[in-house]
């Protein structure tokens, strides 16, 4: 396990030193719906890449015993979270997960390894299945487009954005977590 850094005493919320972090959540509070959503989830997004960089096979590190939650556990599990409300519900792709399977459901977990390949594959897939998401709404007439989504039924475009927005806010709690177990590294 790496050593632990010492910080000096302050508001744990302050502490992660990286300057991408004052400009992930400045969404005036008055503009219109889209634009909110929008911003909100491009924050939640830009927290899971802060909350993961500069580290490389230890994004591979489990949070405790029994579970396999790490961080590249999260980056691959929320490309197939993207990929499966934009390209399988909204657009209606024949798109099926990256790196979970009906055999596998938890292997976007279960298969995350301090391997290098693993490592660019992960990030290289979230950065498409975001990039898809970006244009599919950047393309949407309005938040009422909809899909149907085996688990949910009709969705509308609106309830997947805040719902993407819920799924990342939750999983960055855990990203908070495992970061300070890595490296000490805490803050939002």
């Amino acid at each position: 396990m790496a050593a632990m850094a010492t910080l000096p005493a302050s508001r744990r919320a302050d502490l992660f030193p990286d300057a991408r972090s004052e400009d992930r959540f400045s969404t005036s509070a008055t503009v219109d719906e889209r634009t909110m959503l929008l911003d909100f989830l491009r924050g939640q997004r830009a927290t899971l890449e802060l909350k993961c960089a500069g580290l490389a096979d230890e994004l591979a590190r489990r949070a405790v015993e029994p579970s396999t939650l790490s961080l590249l556990g999260l980056v691959r599990h929320l490309a197939d979270v993207e990929r499966g409300w934009f390209r399988r519900t909204l657009a209606g792709q024949d798109a099926p997960p990256r790196f979970s399977s009906e055999t596998a459901p938890d292997q976007d977990f279960d298969g995350a390894a301090p391997d290098p390949a693993l490592v660019t594959e992960a990030w290289l897939a979230w950065h498409e299945e975001v990039a898809f998401a970006e244009e599919f709404v950047a393309a949407a007439p309005g938040l009422d487009v909809s899909g149907v989504n085996p688990w949910r039924g009709p969705v509308s475009l609106r309830w997947v954005l805040i719902h993407l927005i819920e799924e990342y806010a939750r999983h960055n709690g855990h990203a908070d977590l495992l970061r300070e177990r890595i490296d000490g590294a805490i803050g939002v």
